[in-house]
């Protein structure tokens, strides 16, 4: 069976990883420079107990995502790639409200009992929850989850890509253009060269829609723009420190690289504009700052800057289109991409081939709510 991957972020280079481990799965992994790749700007928290989604739905897909990696981590030690960056560092759930904590921790041993891999959780004073993360607001406790992770989503792409390489993948740059016999997609076309497939997977992210909308396919994804600070830390060792999540939409997190990652925009609406603006810088720095007074005298070194590709609400599109015959769609992972994108990767891969998933994907399909005009 050949196999041909469109969009080698987190979720396409996991889709061609898991079938360049098949014998019988020649695969071909298609991707495009272009600005603004999620996988590329992703902050990297992997901790989806701690979550102001409350669909069920997307609670399972981000629970078995973040289930996932240990194992996946593990295959790709098996196949010589172990410079993934993925550790196990803890979150802390901070507040200066105690009723507010009481919440939290009462929602996490209650999700405790179906994810034990969620770990330990502890209620930690303000001079406990400093010393794990100095700069903190000295008033702020906290609820400590010990099963939280963090990745970087680059070095954990590159590591599957290569080891997909390994295993026989073929990696084509250019942009990629689905073509069809006149009724069914039989391949892709990149530039000037023409690749049949079997199956085509389609994980190009915000631009899926620019992919599907020549067949009459049209999804509900758009871009939303997100800028993420990058903060340099002289002299302190970040290595350990534990993913910060506040009660908003922001949050912080530090790599072994004396480096604390503050986010992010959620800027609805911005198109494809890449550019890093006076308002986003203000808004990720001033709630960092808030929360974490101590980065105040850290360097600021770069602001990377992603387009999250968005459903019409939290949950992913993944499924094949029948409508298209040999298509199977995954996008719309939002700003859950580097919790679940291997994960879904792993599942569009099954998709393609026929293999089970173990779960009901019905809920997920990418043309729910869409239109197909053929």
């Amino acid at each position: 069976m050949k196999v041909a991957v469109i969009g080698a972020g987190i979720v396409g280079a996991s889709a061609a990883y898991h079938l360049s481990r098949q014998a019988d799965v020649e695969v071909i992994l298609i991707d495009k420079e272009q600005k603004g790749k999620a996988t590329l700007a992703g902050a990297g928290i992997i901790c989806p107990w701690v979550s102001h989604a409350d669909d069920p739905d997307w609670y399972r897909l981000a629970k078995e995502g973040a289930k996932f990696y240990p194992n996946l981590i593990g295959r790709l030690q098996e196949d010589g790639e172990h410079e993934t960056s993925y550790k196990q560092v803890g979150a802390l759930c901070v507040s200066d409200r105690a009723e507010e904590l009481d919440r939290i921790e009462e929602a996490l041993r209650a999700k405790q009992v179906d994810a034990p891999e969620l770990g330990e959780i502890l209620r930690l004073d303000a001079e406990e929850t400093r010393r794990r993360f100095p700069p903190l607001n000295e008033e702020l406790e906290s609820v400590y989850v010990s099963g939280a992770a963090r990745i970087d989503g680059r070095l954990l792409r590159e590591a599957m890509v290569r080891a997909a390489v390994k295993n026989g993948a073929r990696i084509v740059e250019g942009e990629a253009n689905l073509f069809s016999d006149g009724q069914k997609v039989t391949g892709v076309a990149v530039d000037e060269e023409t690749y049949d497939a079997d199956q085509v997977i389609v994980t190009a992210g915000a631009w899926v829609p620019d992919l599907l909308e020549p067949f009459g396919v049209q999804v509900n994804v758009q871009p939303q723009r997100g800028q993420i600070l990058h903060i340099e830390m002289p002299g302190e060792d970040t290595s350990d420190w534990p993913v910060i999540l506040p009660q908003s939409t922001h949050y912080m997190l530090a790599f072994d690289d004396s480096r604390v990652v503050a986010g992010a925009t959620r800027e609805t609406g911005s198109g494809f504009d890449y550019r890093q603006t006076v308002g986003g810088v203000h808004e990720v720095a001033g709630e960092a700052l808030r929360i974490a007074p101590g980065l105040s005298h850290g360097t600021l070194k770069e602001v990377r800057i992603g387009f999250r590709p968005m459903g019409d609400n939290s949950l992913p599109l993944l499924g094949k289109l029948e409508e298209l015959g040999s298509v199977t769609v995954a996008t719309g992972l939002g700003p859950s991409g580097l919790t679940m994108g291997p994960y879904v990767g792993y599942l569009s891969a099954c998709l393609a081939t026929g293999e089970e998933t173990g779960m009901d994907l019905g809920v997920y399909h990418p043309l729910r709510g869409a239109t197909v005009n053929r």
